[in-house]
């Protein structure tokens, strides 16, 4: 089956957070503690999904106090963090929210992010995504980490359920 065909049935993306919704560089300051760039545009898509129906879920191997505040800003409500075996919190995102795995899209990076992809309906990969990763997903993108990857992964899964048009109507104001 194809990406397209796959995406129509998506309710529900996984994201992976350094090299996915970061460029994936930790930033120390003189303190030690560790900041991390987000691509604004990704946040304006994550929160078209949350409109259009879609549920965005974050699951990171690390735990981080820069990304915790930016995922509640989002309003992502299921955020786990600090978990490298992914796939018991993937399965238990799954039963809590009813959505079978078929129905799930990862978007990931490295080699953390390789068994959940395995076992969802579509596995997706950053363009700078390592090889191994690459060739597990079944789409890729062509932007990287931290620049506009994940917009493009929401884009392409609205785009594939024709939710596109209505969102642009009402964000352009002609509802």
């Amino acid at each position: 089956m194809k990406a397209r065909d796959l995406a129509r049935g998506i309710k529900l993306l996984v994201l992976d957070v350094d090299g996915v919704l970061t460029d994936g560089g930790l930033y120390y300051d003189s303190r030690g503690d560790v900041a991390k760039r987000f691509d604004v545009q990704d946040g304006l898509g994550i929160k078209l999904a949350q409109e259009s129906g879609i549920h965005v879920a974050v699951i990171s191997g690390l735990d981080s106090v820069a990304v915790e505040s930016r995922i509640r800003e989002l309003g992502i409500e299921e955020y786990h963090p600090g978990h490298r075996e992914k796939i018991p919190v993937l399965k238990e995102i799954c039963a809590k929210l009813k959505i079978g795995l078929e129905n799930t899209a990862y978007l990931g990076d490295d080699w953390v992010d390789a068994s959940p992809m395995r076992v969802v309906g579509l596995p997706m990969a950053v363009a700078n995504a390592q090889p191994e990763i690459s060739r597990v997903a079944l789409w890729a993108a062509s932007r990287s980490g931290g620049h506009g990857a994940a917009r493009e992964a929401i884009m392409f899964i609205l785009d594939c359920q024709d939710k596109t048009p209505a969102l642009w109507r009402k964000w352009f104001g002609h509802d």
